[in-house]
């Protein structure tokens, strides 16, 4: 895995994780990439400082810390679902419709969340209505 630090059109910056650098330029170049911010997918590398093991006989930065690095991410994206889930109402696959009602004024304005396709989004984001994909991950409360 490799974290890119990127950066969008419009000089939001924000992190990405790839499989390897090939599959950023493929996903890159297919329109995949987008900022979390706007929507943007016009998104570039922004400079990062590569990471330089400090004595000649110390390593980069050890596996097991990388695991420590995603399992704090994984917690902060869980948490960040709660927070979500406790304060937004729910809509389900609807999302896409209820999210123009608010755009265009038609329903009171509130936080939602839900579910909508690729295409559900591409059309919210030329209709300019601001919103986020997140992906969730796993339950394992069951």
């Amino acid at each position: 895995m490799i974290v890119y630090d990127l950066k969008c059109r419009k000089g939001h910056g924000f992190e990405a994780w790839f499989r390897d650098s090939a599959a950023y330029d493929e996903q890159a170049a297919a329109g995949k990439v987008t900022c979390p911010a706007c929507g943007s997918r016009r998104v570039e590398k922004a400079p990062m400082a590569p990471r330089v093991a400090k004595s000649r006989g110390g390593d980069a930065p050890s596996r097991d810390k990388s695991v420590v690095m995603q399992g704090e991410m994984i917690r902060a994206v869980r948490e960040l679902r709660q927070k979500v889930e406790q304060s937004c109402d729910y809509v389900g696959p609807d999302f896409a419709e209820e999210a123009r009602k608010i755009h265009y004024g038609e329903t009171d304005p509130r936080g939602i969340y839900g579910e909508s396709s690729d295409d559900e989004a591409r059309a919210l984001r030329d209709e300019g209505v601001e919103f986020s994909r997140i992906p969730w991950p796993t339950r394992h409360d069951s």
